[in-house]
Parts: structure tokens; sequence; C-alpha cells
């Protein structure tokens, strides 16, 4: 299959192509790629003739739990053509429901000799067994010297200079300057704060503060941990510009990833868009315009490291132009976003 040497199989199900390749499913017989023959055996290996090796994605993950008991999925993974098996819950246990399959014939010979196959001739193909001989086989600290090098910085710089991404300025008020645009007030929405993705650092924050400052801007970061909004000509009075950064950031603690304001009401809302130009760019996920339909000028920067920072407000400025493409997901079907 044009060179693929190994192929994760997702949880994830395909009822209507699973009903096509047999005809005789239901839908309470559809299961998840991983465990599922006529997607592994069946597609993969006969229609497509893919000869390198499956792999389950891991095997703790809700697709497979909520399919069967683990000592049957165990098993079932590798009779349903996985070659291997991601991640112990216990070792002992799940090396034993692995055996019982072999023993019970759930998982046949042939099967288990053509696992082995694939297996042994993706470690030759990447001839492990030589650099193994050689001392080559793991990489040393000084190989770590690349990260970071010009050339990397580089194509990190030309990467956030092609992606980001101006959804819409329906209201015309870039570009942002500091003759006009002097006194910026920040809004900063953080999402998960000390989760495995680690958000809710000021790192980013600290970037935009810094470089505006740097180049003429007086910055204030708004407290949004209140209602308290004052009177809006003493706002306009203040303000020049609002520029909301969207940091929202998290993994595997809730099924979505939306804006959570700071407190109830909270004056970070943008109540101020027809007040003061405003600017929302976000850092992470595309679809914030779901919860900020109001906002007139949107960005999409994907990543909170400073070189999106900085190419974020030379875009902001018109120093740079805009040379991402939204696609129609931005809108989250809302047509008042488009406004």
């Amino acid at each position: 299959a044009n060179g693929v040497e190994m192929i994760m199989a997702g949880h994830i199900a395909l009822p209507e192509y699973q009903k096509q390749l047999d005809p005789e499913l239901e839908d309470k017989d559809i299961l998840p790629a991983t465990l599922a023959d006529e997607l592994l055996n069946g597609l993969l290996k006969t229609n497509f003739g893919f000869n390198g090796a499956i792999i389950t994605d891991a095997s703790h993950m809700l697709g497979m739990t909520a399919a069967m008991r683990r000592e049957d999925y165990v098993p079932l993974s590798i009779a349903a053509g996985c070659d291997a098996f991601l991640f112990f819950n216990n070792l002992e246990e799940d090396f034993g429901f692995m055996k019982a399959g072999v023993e019970n014939g759930v998982i046949t010979k042939e099967r288990l000799d053509d696992a082995n196959r694939r297996i042994l001739g993706l470690k030759a193909k990447l001839r492990l067994h030589e650099r193994q001989a050689n001392g080559t086989l793991l990489r040393t600290p000084e190989d770590l010297e690349v990260v970071g090098s010009p050339e990397h910085l580089e194509m990190r710089d030309h990467a956030a200079d092609l992606g980001i991404t101006l959804v819409k300025n329906t209201l015309d008020e870039l570009p942002l300057n500091p003759e006009q645009h002097k006194r910026i007030r920040i809004y900063h929405l953080t999402g998960e704060v000390g989760g495995i993705a680690g958000g809710g650092e000021a790192k980013m924050l600290n970037f935009y503060v810094d470089e505006l400052t740097r180049r003429g801007y007086e910055v204030e970061v708004n407290d949004g941990h209140t209602r308290v909004k004052g009177p809006t000509l003493k706002y306009r009075e203040d303000v020049d510009a609002a520029l909301v950064l969207a940091e929202v950031i998290g993994y595997g603690a809730q099924n979505n990833y939306r804006i959570q304001w700071k407190t109830a009401m909270s004056n970070e809302v943008p109540w101020y868009v027809y007040e003061v130009p405003t600017f929302m760019v976000s850092h992470n996920f595309t679809t914030h315009l779901h919860d900020a339909t109001m906002v007139k000028c949107y960005i999409n920067s994907y990543h909170p490291n400073e070189a999106n920072v900085l190419a974020t407000i030379d875009k902001l400025e018109g120093k740079s132009e805009f040379k991402g493409q939204p696609n129609e997901l931005v809108w989250a079907n809302k047509w008042q976003a488009k406004l």
C-alpha cells in the first residue's frame, strides 16, 4: 500500500461501510475498527493487499471497553486482524487473556503466524536487529541537539506565516497600529488549567504584552473575574482597542472544549465590539465563533508559541498578509457568525 509500513486501527466504527462489506451485519453487530474483521482482515489486508502491520489504538480507551469484556476484546483484536496490541491494563492479566485466546481458538494458528510474520518483517525492514547489534537502536542525548536548530526554527516561522488565518473582518477594522490603537486592553481566555495539555499558563499572554509594549502600545490585561464593566463612555476614553486572546487548551477532561468565561456574566464577554475596535485571536481551537458570534474580526492562529504570536501581531499590523484559508467549519453552523 504505497510503502506504508504500519497502520494504527482506530476505535471508530464505519457502520454503512461495514454493512456493505458484510450485508449480514445489523446495527447491534457493528464493532470499532480495532475489532472488526471485515475492515482489517477484509478491507485492508485482502481487498487492499496491505502487507504491513496493524496495531491497535490504546486498549484502555472507551471504544474498546464499551464493546465487550476485556478478556474478550484482548484476543479478538488479534483475531480481527490487528498484529500488535497497544498498552497493558495489567500485564499478567492481559497476557493471560491473550494466551487463553490462542488456546481456545479465538486466535487461530494461521492468524498468529501472520501477525508474527508482519511484526518480524517490519523489524527487519527497519533493520532493528542490525541497529541493536551495533548499539544504535536508541537515540543518544546528543541527538536531541538538533531540536531548535536554525533550520527547524525557520520551518516553524514559515509554518506560522502560511497558516495564520483571517476568518472575518466585517467592520474593516484592520490594521492595528499604535497611532490609532495606542491603549490596548487584552482579554485572555483560558481553558483547562494544569491538565495533561498544560493549559492556563501565562507564557503566551506575556509574549503579547512584551511584544506589543515593545512596538509602542500601552497594554492593560483585563480582570475577567468580575461582572463590573463601568461606564461605556469611560471605557471608550480609556481603551482604543480590545484584543481577545483565546488560549483554550485541554485534553481528556471534557467531551468538548469551548470558551468558559471566568465568572457568570463576566466583563470579558465581548460586549464591547461596537464600543472599540475588537480583534479576537484563537491560539488553539478554531471554532470559537460558536460562543463569540458577535466578534467582527476573528483570526485563527492555531498555537500559542512565540513564533505564532509574533507572526499574528505582524499580520494584525498589516506588515504581513494573512495567507491561511478557513473552511466552513469555523462558522460552527451559525449564520450570525458570518456577520
